[in-house]
């Protein structure tokens, strides 16, 4: 049963879900598991609220009207981009998100031991999370949902207007996102590394400012990424040491390489082993200030956020301990 953006109805058995999906997520593999998502909620006796978009702001945007509907979860369908509009939706209401990855990365659902491309195993996932957060108790953190840090970004000193989950990246990493984006040739990991060759060519260390709790780094620099998860980029592990609730971001920050070292480390980065490297910095830290330094490099790039484009440089990035709740299993499962 599908129904478009609407005043309230009654509730199935098991409750209301809006479902959020991007046609173009995985080149098109959301539209392949539409049916099948819809189809399994409703045999679970769930009504289903399609709060579908044609773009990612347009689904964000969607989501949060649908929130209006009394849901009892949202459920978005697809990769990084999708979970992260999710996130910009459900934070601060107070209802839980439910992954169906059904992406090209899906770097978050595999760092949250969720089901990747298993549409029945992701929708079991949803329905015994709910039926424990029903019951109380019986699922993580007592109601069948994993409560997890969120980072709130905000220009300096002023209101928050984004959230992300995983991790925010500004150096040569946004760099190469951007220009692979941009591409339509050649498929799969290909044009990442198309991209990254290209952008090599031309590089020049960035000028930093970054700000940890108060503890300052200026530099010229490769790399600044603030980790709440361990992955991104399809299974880069940027910070392998960062855990999703422990009430800490790791900021992984990389002083100035020529484009030899540059070649060298960034195939690391896959293994987590960069990270051993002399000119690769991690700080722990609750708040981060990222600024240009003009005097000691280029502008750095525009920052991507869980793979989504963000914004240009300065950001301010706070941590917010438990802010998103995340369907789970229940315990023994």
């Amino acid at each position: 049963m599908r129904e478009p953006v609407r005043g309230p109805a009654a509730p199935g058995a098991a409750g209301r879900v809006g479902v959020v999906l991007n046609p173009t997520s995985g080149k098109g593999r959301g539209l392949k598991v539409r049916e099948k998502v819809f189809d399994g909620l409703a045999a679970d006796g769930f009504t289903v609220h399609d709060l579908s978009g044609t773009d990612l702001p347009g689904a964000t945007a969607r989501a949060r009207t649908g929130l209006t509907l009394g849901l009892d979860a949202l459920v978005v369908v697809g990769g990084d981009g999708m979970v992260h509009a999710g996130v910009n939706a459900v934070a601060g209401t107070g209802v839980p998100l439910g992954i169906v990855s059904a992406g090209s990365g899906n770097d978050i659902a595999r760092d949250l031991g969720l089901p990747v491309h298993d549409v029945p195993a992701s929708l079991a996932v949803i329905r015994e999370g709910l039926a424990a957060r029903r019951n109380r108790g019986r699922g993580p953190d007592g109601e069948g949902v994993r409560m997890l840090d969120a980072v709130a970004v905000s220009r300096p000193g002023g209101a928050v207007d984004h959230w992300y989950l995983a991790v925010l990246s500004c150096g040569i990493d946004a760099a190469v996102n951007a220009r692979t984006n941009a591409m339509s040739w050649p498929p799969g990991g290909a044009r990442y590394v198309r991209a990254l060759l290209a952008e090599l060519r031309t590089f020049r260390p960035f000028g930093y400012r970054v700000t940890m709790d108060g503890e300052v780094w200026e530099s010229a620099g490769t790399l600044v990424a603030v980790a709440n998860t361990r992955c991104f980029g399809g299974g880069m592990r940027i910070a392998p040491d960062a855990v999703p609730d422990d009430g800490l971001l790791e900021v992984v920050h990389a002083e100035g390489l020529t484009r030899g070292q540059l070649m060298s480390v960034f195939p690391k980065v896959y293994r987590g082993t960069h990270v051993s490297h002399p000119a690769v910095h991690v700080r722990r830290a609750r708040s981060v200030l990222i600024e240009p330094l003009p005097a000691l490099g280029t502008m750095p790039p525009m920052a991507f956020a869980d793979g989504e484009p963000l914004a240009e440089l300065p950001l301010q990035c706070d941590l917010h301990p438990r802010a998103i709740g995340v369907l789970a299993r229940t315990l023994g499962a």
